[in-house]
């Protein structure tokens, strides 16, 4: 069977506003949650699990492939919030999506400061 992708932990300073996040904003499910992981599941049966780390921890970046019609979604939700984005991860061109890889893309910022980016497209 080849590999394919079950879960990522995303770092979290506070769980249960990290999955309200990223459940609004992905659609994403809810899903059984134990031990320190407040989790949700997207397409495919992938587990995001939410946790404070017992550490400082890094941005991450996190790429999400979601339909045309999500993405209007997404976006109207992110410009009623009055959220920063940018049509670029270098954050140059604030306000704006991009036209890139034949689809549309933003990058935004989570609750606990990770990267974030929607995409219609996938890049390969």
């Amino acid at each position: 069977m080849p590999a394919r992708f079950n879960h990522t932990i995303i770092a979290s300073r506070d769980a249960a506003e990290m999955a309200a996040f990223y459940r609004d904003l992905l659609e994403a499910e809810e899903a059984p949650s134990w031990g320190p992981f407040l989790n949700l599941q997207i397409a495919d049966g992938v587990l995001l699990q939410f946790a404070a780390p017992p550490i400082d921890f890094p941005p991450q970046h996190y790429a999400y492939l979601v339909d045309d019609d999500h993405f209007e979604r997404a976006y109207a939700a992110i410009v009623d919030r009055g959220q920063e984005h940018w049509a670029d991860p270098q954050r140059t061109r604030p306000g704006e999506t991009n036209s890139e890889h034949g689809g549309r893309g933003v990058y935004l910022l989570d609750p606990s400061g990770h990267y974030l980016e929607l995409i219609t497209r996938p890049y390969l």
